[in-house]
């Protein structure tokens, strides 16, 4: 791995930039080699991914993969980072080309770079040679992940795998909702939102929220903010399709547990429903 010891302690406890094209020279050369992390959604859509494949393939003895790739990778319709990063995902999966897979990929997702252990998420995710409860315990760490950027791209990754398989995916996500971690607490509500941001919807949650009852009942006075956030936003999805519902477990939850966890939850899944008054 690439050492930080030349790298300042300026950019080391840096806030971030507010946008990726005001990204600092400096930072953005140990974004795009992989050196460090990033620490806001301006860096993350400000490293040139292509860059950071050659870096780190070069960095971990995986040359051999850069011709197949960079050329996948600069083909792409949309050069997005989500995009990016579920092709190299899929690329993971499909070379032939690869040394000693498992070696790799555990070097992938114990990286430095969070775009790095991004790439290994999603490779889990696409990975349909996996039964369900296997792809979900090989999610978990990502999951729970330090990092907000590989914590969002866990549940992008399996979106699709839990939209195919809701009912299963449901029921292992109930059990989530008990962690101690509250990162992988808030994966089984966000992963579950109805709407989502950036993801294909759950057109049966739309129809019917009440299937996912189970994850978020336990949630509904949660210590986490970001936990609590998350709840609010998948019951104010759910509003839009299913206001009845979403005001009934409201008046629920209000008069079970009436908590200032909750109301704060209660008053975000509302939002929708009470600027219609």
């Amino acid at each position: 791995m690439f050492h930080k010891m030349n790298i300042s302690e300026s950019v080391i406890s840096r806030k971030g930039a507010r946008s990726p094209k005001e990204v600092p020279e400096e930072v953005l050369k140990y974004l795009n080699t992989g050196q460090i992390a990033t620490v806001n959604l301006s860096e993350w859509l400000a490293i040139d991914q292509v860059t950071l494949v050659k870096a780190v393939f070069n960095e971990i003895g995986q040359k051999q993969l850069l011709e197949e790739f960079v050329e996948t990778m600069t083909g792409l319709k949309k050069q997005t980072a989500a995009q990016l990063i579920k092709a190299v995902g899929q690329l993971l999966l499909d070379s032939e080309q690869i040394e000693d897979r498992q070696a790799f990929m555990s070097q992938l997702a114990t990286h430095q770079s969070d775009t790095v252990r991004c790439w290994a998420a999603y490779a889990v995710g696409l990975n349909n040679a996996l039964d369900l409860t296997a792809r979900f315990d090989q999610i978990r760490p990502y999951a729970a992940d330090t990092h907000f950027g590989v914590r969002e791209i866990a549940w992008l990754a399996m979106r699709d795998v839990i939209i195919h398989s809701l009912s299963d995916s449901i029921q292992l996500l109930t059990t989530w909702s008990n962690s101690d971690d509250e990162n992988v607490r808030r994966f089984a509500s966000e992963a579950t939102r109805p709407r989502g941001v950036w993801c294909p919807h759950i057109e049966k949650l739309k129809e019917d929220p009440s299937p996912a009852l189970p994850i978020l009942a336990p949630l509904k006075s949660d210590p986490a903010k970001y936990v609590r956030d998350s709840v609010g936003n998948w019951l104010n999805d759910a509003s839009k399709t299913a206001p009845d519902w979403v005001i009934g477990i409201c008046d629920q939850w209000t008069a079970e547990s009436p908590t200032k966890e909750t109301a704060y939850i209660v008053k975000k899944a509302r939002r929708s429903i009470d600027k219609k008054k």
